[in-house]
């Protein structure tokens, strides 16, 4: 089995990065989805309304049909390698994260509010993530995964892998889309079997062994019939093992063994069934530790690991939100959202990601009746305090978490693993903040 190691790719394997703006949505229209514009080689973009949605051939002019703009709203303009936001005189002004202004410089992460759209700024984005691209409209088939640069950056990776026979393990926080990806890998890999998904945590114990490997009828009570399994169901497919780090000792052994010798035997069968199986795995559990601490399997482990990628939390990738807002809604709800939930979408942390955001849209779209999504049909989460203030507060939990941070690197001398382990986190996980927060590791090395 091929295997790749979890190095990060050499700087020369980056992308060039450069400022872009992301149209996240519409209030009025928020399954016309998102907008991605580039806009390094512009010396200034303009902001106003029309009756269609549209950016000019050359890239400098964005019309919206948000009613509540200005035919003239706003222009963002280039001064000495920084980005400026100007108001336009327009009747009902301009936000940055949720504070009234009339001009201000533009930072990496700056949520903007411009009538009732709302827009991302990223002071470095991936080049390749998406050129100057209107989304409005577009199949769901033909949607991309993520508008984040840098995770579109990692997924296109994996669409390289998908038709290898290199297993994957996707780690992340519970809720932040890994099934979804992994879903996305069989899609693109060509297998002729099905993608069966196993949540390892779920299965009912004592019967581990018979749900993946399957058992012969009579093998145990309760037995009345042959099982195949899902290992075999997968067969020709891919078998995606959910919160692997569940799994029982034995199951990891047995697992182990289909591996290495791409057969599987049922419990109470004297013979075994060949199987050709692409194996993704996932958990939001430290694999690592585990390893150490001998609960899970080091030889199976290295099987399952060709490449891991970290999928970030929801509120990592606030690019995304347009578009995810604007998939799970769909025409559902008029298919509108107030500008006051809009705000409290968009300022709130999501600590159960994706899934929770769906599960507050679906339960929101019902209780608003057909009208507008309101403040008040969203969860008291969202709703405990004004957009302002929790902008605010996540602007203090990241300079807490930078404080913390530049602590822990201080002690350890800038060594990243030292780091991780003292903050319970992964190193690649550490090695984003360090970058979020652009802090040089050398200032911190002795020697």
């Amino acid at each position: 089995m091929h295997t790749l190691g979890q190095t990060a790719s050499p700087e020369s394997d980056r992308p060039e990065r450069f400022a872009r703006l992301f149209l996240l949505f519409e209030c009025d229209r928020p399954s016309a989805l998102s907008m991605s514009i580039r806009l390094a080689g512009l010396s200034e973009l303009r902001i106003g309304r029309a009756s269609t949605r549209r950016l000019s051939d050359e890239g400098s002019e964005l019309s919206l049909p948000d009613r509540w703009l200005s035919s003239k709203h706003a222009r963002l303009h280039d001064s000495v390698g920084r980005w400026i936001l100007q108001d336009e005189d327009s009747k009902n002004g301009c936000r940055v994260n949720g504070e009234p202004v009339k001009r201000r410089e533009l930072h990496d992460g700056d949520l903007i509010e411009l009538g009732r759209s709302f827009f991302i700024f990223r002071s470095e984005a991936d080049e390749d993530a998406l050129a100057s691209k209107n989304l409005e409209g577009a199949p769901a088939a033909e949607l991309p995964i993520s508008l984040s640069p840098q995770l579109a950056h990692e997924i296109a990776k994996l669409v390289k892998l998908a038709q290898t026979d290199i297993s994957i393990l996707l780690l992340g926080e519970s809720g932040s889309g890994k099934e979804v990806i992994a879903n996305h890998i069989h899609a693109r890999s060509e297998r002729t079997g099905q993608f069966v998904p196993v949540n390892c945590g779920a299965l009912p114990s004592g019967l581990v062994e018979s749900e993946l490997f399957g058992h012969k009828k009579g093998a145990f009570s309760g037995a009345i019939e042959d099982h195949k399994g899902l290992v075999r169901s997968a067969d020709r497919g891919t078998l995606f093992l959910d919160e692997i780090a569940d799994l029982p000792a034995a199951a990891q052994a047995t697992l182990l063994r289909v591996l290495q010798e791409k057969e599987v035997r049922a419990v109470g069968a004297t013979t075994s069934h060949s199987v050709d199986v692409r194996v993704i795995s996932a958990t939001h559990l430290d694999l690592d530790a585990r390893v150490a601490d001998n609960s899970f399997r080091r030889d199976l482990f290295a099987r399952i690991a060709g490449y891991r990628m970290q999928l970030p939390p929801l509120r990592e990738r606030r690019e995304d939100m347009g578009l995810l807002i604007g998939a799970f809604l769909g025409a559902s709800a008029g298919a509108s959202l107030s500008v006051e939930a809009a705000r409290a979408l968009l300022a709130y942390t999501w600590p159960l990601n994706i899934r929770e955001l769906k599960s507050c849209l679906a339960t929101a779209a019902v209780l608003c009746d057909g009208k507008r999504i309101e403040l008040e049909h969203l969860p008291a989460a969202l709703r405990q305090e004004p957009a302002p203030a929790g902008l605010a507060k996540a602007a203090e939990g990241d300079q807490e978490l930078q404080a913390a941070l530049l602590l822990a690197l201080e002690e350890h001398e800038g060594n990243i693993s030292a780091v991780a382990r003292a903050m319970d986190k992964d190193r690649k996980q550490i090695q984003r903040w360090v970058k979020r927060f652009a802090i040089d590791l050398q200032s911190f090395r002795v020697g």
